[in-house]
């Protein structure tokens, strides 16, 4: 938890959380982040955990701004939810979180922290071509059998 405090406090401190919080939150939750020997500072935070971090750390609450939503709808009394909620709001996992974590990636290598590609569920794939319906066939399909009719015996003329 030091190594991910550390990220949390250089990127404020250097003004890049003020620019880049929805890059800064995806990459807090969702990238594996190292130090240039190698040593692992994180592989990821739950919501719970970053909300707690994003308190301890007194991180300004007008930050949400960015995320398109008003601090004042928020719990302003509980700081952890007040984090928890702006978390969600985020949305983390979405292609723009992941293009913000990738711009906010170089600028955090200057500071000393290497960050990890995105998970690979978050890697927008395009869609496959729709499959070309295969040519019918122009052989005979055999037509089901018809049941036997029932014999009936014949009626009785009457005299």
């Amino acid at each position: 938890m030091d190594g991910i405090r550390e990220l949390l406090s250089a990127a404020r401190d250097n003004g890049l959380a003020a620019v880049h919080f929805r890059g800064l939150l995806h990459i807090a939750i969702g990238r594996k982040i190292t130090r240039p020997d190698g040593s692992v500072v994180s592989t990821g935070l739950t919501w719970r955990g970053l909300a707690q971090e994003l308190k301890n750390l007194r991180f300004d609450q007008e930050l949400v701004r960015e995320l398109g939503t008003d601090p004042d709808t928020l719990a302003s009394r509980d700081r952890e939810r007040f984090w928890y909620s702006a978390i969600a709001s985020a949305h983390v996992d979405s292609v723009e979180a992941v293009a913000a974590g990738d711009q906010l990636a170089p600028k955090l290598k200057t500071l000393g922290f290497i960050v990890g590609p995105p998970p690979s569920t978050l890697i927008p794939v395009p869609s496959p071509l729709p499959k070309a319906k295969a040519p019918e066939s122009k052989t005979p399909q055999p037509k089901p059998k018809e049941k036997d009719k029932e014999v009936k015996p014949a009626k009785k003329k009457k005299k």
